[in-house]
């Protein structure tokens, strides 16, 4: 039996018309603004200037050991830049939110944001190939081109997507600034901690920061293509669906009369021995099935030759009466007595 929440649930009227984010003029100067820094960050990295002689100062500071209480709190909170720990918590969130509307757009706006993180922030990874703070060879070095993947951050950057994208998602001006608070917080939080345990050069974390952010602005680009899954996804339920209601086969009905194929007709009996039970009416239910087809046959024998007294003893006159041309019918659940005389013509 279902709850009580979910019967609500189900009376509740379909929600209003979600407003869909559209590339704004202020949201393509973010993203140009946000493209501009991304790109300063790779040269700056890469002609080895003051942010690499930086990212060594924090690095040989060794934050880890100036602030040693503060280890095992954010050993357990930079989880909240994992990949796959995130995307269960945010996936489980808004699979409730898109059964609520009515619609898979939060479950495949999120499956969209996490294909362009891993499809941009990886291929940068493996392109510039830099070592992390404890890996690092050469003192001053960007240790660029070295089989390395931690530029940009890819902690940092998942934690702007997964939880910004409950920003991108809000239905209401007040829950998208909450969201909003909520998520940089996050997200700074994050990057911040990879530098203190010493796993990520702080260019790495600026990086990573503007990375995530550009796949925020971009999602309105892909509304387009989320619209034609969501279009897709549906109408192959309603084919699966529709598959399933189909009618069932009805069972085959023998030729000989009404009874179903898989209850035979009895056999006629021969003098002095039982009349023969039909198949499957041994005990418990075969035999109910079995009383009930030899009730409707003796009544369809009744109704189609009501001249004819069928019984097991004599008339009045001496002579046995029967239906012409037909065998003896047995009522249902009787069996004749084992010494009985055989029945014979008048």
């Amino acid at each position: 039996m279902r709850t009580d929440i979910f019967a609500r649930l189900d009376r509740e009227p379909e929600p209003p018309k979600i407003e869909i984010p559209r590339m704004s003029r202020t949201r393509l100067a973010l993203f140009g603004g946000t493209l501009a820094f991304y790109l300063a960050i790779v040269v700056a990295v890469l002609v080895s200037s003051w942010l690499v002689t930086l990212d060594w100062k924090v690095m040989l500071f060794r934050p880890y050991q100036q602030w040693p209480e503060l280890h095992a709190f954010l050993d357990y909170f930079v989880v909240l830049g994992q990949r796959g720990p995130t995307a269960v918590m945010v996936a489980a969130w808004l699979g409730w939110r898109s059964w609520r509307q009515h619609t898979l757009r939060p479950l495949l706006s999120l499956g969209a944001a996490l294909l362009l993180l891993n499809a941009t922030v990886g291929s940068v990874k493996l392109g510039l190939g830099r070592l992390g703070p404890h890996y690092a060879t050469q003192i001053g070095s960007a240790e660029l081109f070295a089989g390395g993947d931690i530029f940009p951050s890819g902690h940092t950057a998942n934690a702007v997507v997964t939880w910004g994208i409950l920003a991108y998602l809000a239905t209401t001006p007040r829950a998208r600034r909450y969201l909003s608070a909520l998520s940089a917080v996050v997200a700074l939080g994050v990057g911040l901690t990879t530098v203190y345990l010493g796993t990520h050069w702080l260019s790495d974390v600026l990086l990573g920061w503007a990375a995530g952010l550009l796949i925020l602005l971009a999602l309105p680009w892909c509304e387009s293509l989320i619209g034609q899954a969501e279009a897709f996804i549906l109408s192959l339920r309603d084919q699966l669906l529709a598959r399933r209601r189909l009618p069932a086969p009805s069972l085959p009905v023998a030729a000989g009369g009404p009874w179903p194929a898989i209850y035979p007709q009895r056999a006629p009996a021969e003098d002095g021995e039982p009349l023969r039970r039909p198949v499957g009416a041994g005990s418990g239910g075969g035999r109910m099935q079995a009383a009930g087809a030899a009730a409707a046959a003796t009544a369809q024998l009744t109704q189609a030759r009501p001249h004819a007294v069928v019984r097991s003893g004599h008339t009045g006159s001496g002579h046995t009466a029967h239906a012409p041309h037909s065998n003896p019918v047995t009522p249902a659940g009787s069996r004749r007595p084992p010494r009985s005389r055989p029945v014979t013509g008048g």
